[in-house]
């Protein structure tokens, strides 16, 4: 068994098993036609629940062989450009690169004598970050799981920072098509169910500012504490980015501290031609930012980004057997000071390999371009009798829905829509989302793929109408 350990010994048999899975999904990619197989729930399972995990195969081709049936062939391939669904994104080599060599290495980037270069690298890399927001020289931060982690490390340091006697009297701002986080957050660090208040949105779905005005000073009024608004950049439903210079200024005013949640809308930040839509950024507490969507790198990047250093303390811890006071003094480098989290991936590679290779103007025309795609996918549908878009895009989300003419009963429609999402599904052809607008139910493009086109839009409309126009006929059918 020790010779499937890595180590000196063993270097031969891990280029092998490597390069032998490489070739695999190299030859997946390659011969990939549509984005998934339609496979379902019911037809995989037992495959799965079929392999006794107790008998290995003793064999990297075999296993291989295996993963293809289970896994490979049916899998939901991000790189497609019929993959229009979720904040997913294909993601660029030298990334991946990047990821088999921080697995093979396995550093931890919680203390320095874990991972050394790995902790200077992050360091860098949030420096860099911090420095494209504006947040100023006293910032700092460090690399997460995801937004949802960094949304709740914000709002630890924002409650810890508020001035209140009592967790009762804490209140979160947050717009009605802000990320879930926020709320998850809040019952995670004690706060009652009313503590996130929930601000109404225009019809651009930015967060309106004189309601927040409003709730604000109601919050002050009723001897109560506004402990953080938390402005989006990026929503998930609609990619809007709400007001960020306004609300910095009542934040201001109030003082409370400003989280932008800008998981989405961080692919801004290099953006050669769209970087303007995130004014007032720069003014933010802290900022949630996702590589893992609008930087193209692999599951898991993201990170938080504070504009004061000091204020990451509240979420230091010592241990004599990790992180000693001693090791500050000294002057040693330990990232777990700054982290939720203790041993944690040297995630922080793949972005630094892609910036060595492509450059931040790279990975900024690749978001500019999804962008742009998302307008010319606005003017497909707003020109289309067939569809009712919601709103034009900020980012490169668009959400719609099929309207036939011939049926005015809103939950047939809800209906049409709902198959036609589903059929689009099993047939393997385009996946996309849904959410709903005012109760009712629409469809979601997430265009996060520069090889996407206008035709491949206009093609997967076409199906859309068509399962919509199916399912119509065949309840026409049944009601007669």
């Amino acid at each position: 068994m020790r010779s499937h350990l890595l180590n000196d010994l063993t270097a031969e048999h891990y280029r092998r098993s490597v390069t032998e899975g490489v070739e695999r999904v190299a030859a997946k990619l390659a011969t990939t036609d549509r984005p998934f197989t339609g496979v379902t729930v019911d037809a995989l399972a037992p495959r799965i629940d079929a392999i006794d995990l107790d008998r290995p195969l003793g064999d990297t081709g075999a296993v291989l062989d295996e993963l293809e049936e289970v896994y490979l062939r049916d899998a939901v391939y991000f790189h497609h450009p019929r993959y229009l669904a979720h904040l997913n994104c294909p993601v660029v080599i030298p990334a991946v690169l990047g990821e088999a060599v921080l697995s093979a290495v396995n550093s931890s980037l919680d203390t320095w004598d874990q991972s050394a270069g790995g902790t200077l690298i992050e360091r860098k890399l949030i420096d860099w970050t911090a420095a494209r927001i504006g947040l100023g020289a006293g910032a700092d931060g460090v690399f997460t799981s995801g937004g949802t982690q960094s949304n709740l490390q914000a709002l630890l340091l924002a409650r810890e920072e508020a001035k209140s006697d009592s967790l009762a009297d804490l209140r979160v701002f947050a717009s009605e098509v802000g990320h879930f986080s926020v709320q998850k957050s809040a019952k995670l660090l004690g706060l009652g169910p009313e503590a996130v208040v929930t601000v109404p949105v225009d019809h651009d779905k930015r967060m309106q500012t004189v309601a927040l005005a409003r709730e604000l000073e109601r919050c002050r009024a009723d001897g109560l504490v506004p402990m953080a608004v938390v402005a989006t950049a990026g929503t998930t439903d609609f990619g809007s980015i709400d007001p960020l210079p306004e609300i910095a200024e009542l934040c201001a005013q109030y003082g409370t501290w400003m989280h932008v949640d800008a998981a989405y809308g961080c692919g801004l930040l290099a953006s050669l031609k769209h970087r303007d839509r995130i004014a007032g950024i720069e003014r933010a507490d802290s900022v949630t930012v996702d590589y893992h969507k609008s930087f193209f790198q692999p599951v898991s990047s993201s990170a938080v980004l504070v504009r004061d250093a000091t204020t990451l303390r509240h979420a230091t811890y010592h241990a004599e057997y990790l992180n000693p006071r001693r090791m500050v003094r000294e002057r040693i480098p330990n990232q777990v000071d700054k982290s939720l989290q203790t041993t944690r991936r040297f995630d922080a590679l793949k972005l630094w390999m892609t910036l060595r290779v492509m450059g931040a103007d790279g990975v900024g025309r690749l978001f500019d371009e999804v962008c742009d795609l998302a307008e010319e996918g606005w003017r497909l549908l707003a020109t289309d009798p067939r569809f009712d878009v919601v709103v034009r895009p900020t980012l490169s989300t668009l959400v719609f829905r099929y309207v036939p003419a011939a049926v005015t009963d809103p939950a047939e429609i809800d209906r049409a829509n709902l198959h036609a999402r589903k059929a689009l599904f099993a047939s393997g052809a385009a996946v996309v989302a849904g959410t709903k607008v005012h109760g009712r139910h629409y469809l979601k493009f997430t265009l996060l793929n520069p090889e996407t086109t206008a035709e491949d839009i206009a093609a997967v409309l076409d199906l859309i109408a068509g399962h919509a126009e199916q399912y119509l006929g065949e309840s026409l059918d049944r009601a007669s």
